[in-house]
């Protein structure tokens, strides 16, 4: 199938990519397009207007700020910093080490050599692993518009299925994932027919621990639910006879598709719960332990 016929559009600066969105109520951003040129193949999606934001300059950076310790300590992602180009940044994996983790994840290098990090959050799906990763780890994304920019909270970035808080005329300019601080961990895990495909089910965890013991516990969840979703699970985590998947599955409802049922889902879910939060608690305990002989 061919796409629907649309306009396209190359703007050089970031303000007359924001005035052409303004102008057109069904213009689509394209920057990496790996995940809205198959729709537009499709015809699950028909934009009146492509604004291809390629030539904007100034949003391919990977950076990162502080050491850790600082509340606005971090990696920033530019939204035309491609997923391997984030992947490589031995500074972003240092800082944020859950990045990394679940990169590697992301569909196969030919994509990840084209696919935006920024693109992956906006285009909102749950069976992606950044958009869980940018929750878990309560980041936000940047956001552009000819009324000015904002900072939208991760919290408050997943409207529903595909489906994000931005406006049609916005562009989301830079992502904001924080810094592991002292004393914390995180894992990640997922189960996929071949690696490289969308996860049947992926766990990410972040813990914070102090003195060795669970402070915080935190789970997230790729392909589970029809938005990215955070299920804190301290109690269960600081309980030796505790269940931590059991507290996660009461707040989840694991659907069934063409690649899973909703009981394989959750057999998933319990398997990797644990696994992941152990794994997160002795990254924290390791972290700990290098930070006193260091």
């Amino acid at each position: 199938m061919k796409p629907a016929p649309f306009a396209y559009l190359r703007p050089a600066t970031l303000e007359d990519a924001l005035a052409a969105l303004a102008g057109q109520q069904g213009a689509k951003v394209l920057a990496g397009g790996q995940s809205l040129v198959p729709l537009l193949s499709m015809r699950l999606a028909a934009p009146s207007t492509l604004v291809d934001i390629n030539a904007l300059p100034d949003l391919g950076h990977v950076t990162v700020t502080g050491d850790g310790d600082g509340a606005g300590d971090g990696v920033r992602i530019g939204a035309l910093a491609r997923h391997a180009e984030v992947l490589a940044s031995a500074e972003a994996a240092a800082s944020q080490p859950l990045l990394a983790m679940a990169l590697s994840h992301v569909a196969h290098p030919t994509i990840r050599n084209r696919g935006t990090t920024v693109g992956s959050l906006v285009h909102a799906d749950a069976a992606a692993e950044m958009p869980m990763v940018l929750r878990l780890l309560e980041g936000s994304v940047d956001v552009a518009s000819v009324r000015g920019r904002r900072t939208i909270p991760a919290a408050e970035l997943f409207a529903g299925p595909l489906e994000s808080t931005l406006a049609h005329d916005e562009i989301a300019v830079e992502a904001f994932f924080p810094a592991l601080a002292p004393g914390a961990g995180v894992a990640f895990q997922e189960i996929a027919r071949r690696h490289g495909d969308y996860a049947l089910v992926g766990v990410a965890a972040h813990v914070e621990t102090e003195g060795g013991e669970v402070t915080r516990a935190r789970v997230g969840f790729v392909s589970v639910s029809d938005v990215p979703v955070v299920v804190d699970v301290t109690g269960a985590a600081q309980d030796p006879e505790g269940d931590p998947a059991g507290a996660a599955l009461a707040e989840l409802e694991p659907a069934d598709d063409i690649h899973a049922t909703s009981a394989y889902r959750a057999h998933l879910v319990k398997v990797l719960t644990p696994r992941v939060l152990a794994d997160a608690v002795h990254h924290a305990r390791q972290r700990s332990a290098q930070g006193k002989s260091a």
